[in-house]
């Protein structure tokens, strides 16, 4: 830059302190976010685009049973409903009833019967999926308008089946968000991931990267099955499904596996270091915020605690009420310690519920997280109660319920930031021992504190990655050169088993005429030694 006086300069370096990334005008981004807290995620990175001037349409089926497309704080949002063969309380008990058997009947069941329970509910979800699908794909009005809005990206949770297929179908950009899929299967086999099973646990395994002889055995078995059966599922359900939409041989891994960014809803403050391809981006916590100021009943509240301060006790949005023995014992336990504690609760009111609990249906998690008086959370550990813990330097006590919880609650118990306990088996005296520990022994919080300078410590927050990399697609019509080229590769290419084979032939070629050579030479010495004896 030599020859440009300074305060020429100076206007431009500012801008480019201002504006890091180059905007997008008037971009269009079609949205398929998922439903509960996978909606409440997915909203943060759409608000944002909306703040940047961008467009975003959501698609969402009538029988949605967390997706409010009627409310007025998501009227910046364009929603395009689309009607479904099934009822919203289908829906919705589909969901609570997984959620009920991994709460309370799992832990009680033998292998078999978790397999085949699991199994019947699999199958009757994708029968639900499937019916959406159709719903989208063979709905010729809907995708005439979806081809006429000129959108220029697609931005989906996997948790909605086809969305992949519609953003194929459009020929758009796709960007996928998730936590994780089980056993890894859609990071591996469809973004082509690498995942040694030697240090990299299959989630949602609650093991560290350094596993014994014992765990490193589970989690290869862990990967395999998962593989074998997810394969196995895919070709007898979505497989055909896809090449029927496609009018070619097709399958949904492939289709996934053509998304141009993977954002990822998670981070290396919790994560443990792994190989990664270079469209996968690390993004947890995105969601989290400064806190506001709280309703004035619960600040006064908060306030009325003195120093003992406040426990904030939330299970999620999923979890709608507890059963009544479990719900006396976690009261129970409240009842003992000297904080006050503010519980999102709903169901029936506790036998044992004190008086320095107060119970509501609805709480601000993160502005609560964030208000000083506050001591301790018990969660059940999901990622984004769990990232606005962290956010906020908040210690846990977790108990989780199902599905990617107790990963998450094991990582942070292996940094001291947490004390894990058993839903089923938990006692009163354990979650009152566990409440003193965590606020009265300072290595939690302290543990706490040092994971959230790690999270906060990043040269461009979650968020503005996140929409970054959305905004990158859209400028430049995907990022396929950032894409492996693994993905054109049958699996014998990808495995390097023809050449294995080739070499193998090679080797074998010049083994038999080295032998061959020997062979003869050998021959043709005992032929000459007995013509010298003549």
């Amino acid at each position: 830059m030599q020859g440009f006086p300074p305060l020429l300069l100076l206007p431009s370096a500012l801008l480019l302190l201002l504006h890091p990334f180059a905007p997008v005008h008037g971009g269009r981004v079609l949205v398929f976010p998922g439903e509960y807290s996978h909606w409440l995620n997915m909203r943060s990175i759409m608000e944002e685009l909306v703040r940047r001037n961008h467009s975003v349409t959501v698609l969402v089926s009538d029988a949605s049973p967390s997706i409010n497309y009627n409310k007025s704080r998501d009227t910046k949002f364009n929603f395009m409903v689309f009607k479904v063969p099934y009822s919203r309380s289908e829906f919705h008990g589909l969901t609570q009833e997984l959620v009920h058997l991994s709460m309370n009947e799992f832990h009680v069941w033998s292998p078999l019967q978790k397999f085949s329970r699991m199994f019947d509910w699999t199958r009757r979800s994708v029968q639900l999926g499937t019916r959406q699908c159709d719903s989208m794909l063979k709905n010729e009005q809907l995708l005439a308008a979806l081809r006429s809005a000129g959108f220029d990206a697609v931005l989906l949770d996997p948790m909605v089946m086809c969305g992949d297929l519609v953003a194929d179908v459009l020929g758009l950009p796709l960007i996928v968000s998730l936590r994780f899929s089980f056993g890894g299967v859609l990071e591996r086999h469809c973004g082509h991931a690498p995942a040694p099973p030697s240090y990299v646990p299959a989630a949602p395994l609650p093991y560290r990267d350094r596993m014994t002889f014992v765990e490193r055995l589970v989690n290869v078995m862990t990967y395999v099955s998962t593989s074998v059966m997810t394969e196995l599922f895919w070709r007898v359900t979505l497989d055909k499904y896809y090449s029927e939409v496609k009018g070619s041989p097709s399958s949904a891994c492939e289709t996934l596996g053509k998304a141009d960014i993977w954002l990822i809803r998670t981070f290396w403050d919790i994560e443990t270091p792994r190989p990664l391809p270079p469209n996968f981006k690390y993004v947890g916590g995105l969601h989290c915020k400064p806190a506001n100021q709280l309703p004035e009943d619960m600040d006064a509240f908060m306030q009325s605690s003195g120093d003992a301060g406040v426990v904030v006790v939330s299970f999620g949005s999923m979890v709608t009420n507890l059963t009544t023995e479990r719900a006396d014992v976690i009261a129970a336990a409240f009842g003992r310690i000297p904080q006050k504690v503010i519980w999102r609760f709903k169901g029936k009111t506790p036998k044992t519920l004190a008086a320095n609990t107060k119970l509501c249906d609805w709480l601000p998690q993160n502005d609560l997280l964030g208000h000083p008086k506050t001591r301790a959370f018990v969660t059940h550990g999901g990622t984004n109660s769990l990232y606005e813990a962290v956010y906020h330097a908040v210690p846990l006590v977790g108990v989780p319920l199902f599905g990617d919880q107790p990963d998450n609650l094991a990582r942070l118990s292996r940094r001291g930031a947490a004390i894990v306990l058993d839903f089923n088996h938990l006692t009163a005296d354990e979650l009152t021992e566990a409440l003193h520990a965590v606020i009265n022994q300072p290595g939690y919080r302290s543990s706490m504190q040092h994971l959230s300078a790690l999270h906060h410590d990043q040269p461009v927050a979650p968020l503005s990655t996140a929409v970054f990399w959305v905004e990158f697609v859209m400028r430049h019509g995907g990022a396929q050169h950032l894409r492996l080229a693994s993905h054109d590769l049958n699996w014998f290419q990808y495995h390097s088993l023809d050449t294995a084979a080739a070499l193998l032939v090679v080797m074998t070629t010049a083994s038999a005429l080295c032998w061959a050579g020997i062979c003869c030479f050998l021959r043709s010495c005992r032929g000459g030694g007995r013509e010298k004896s003549d």
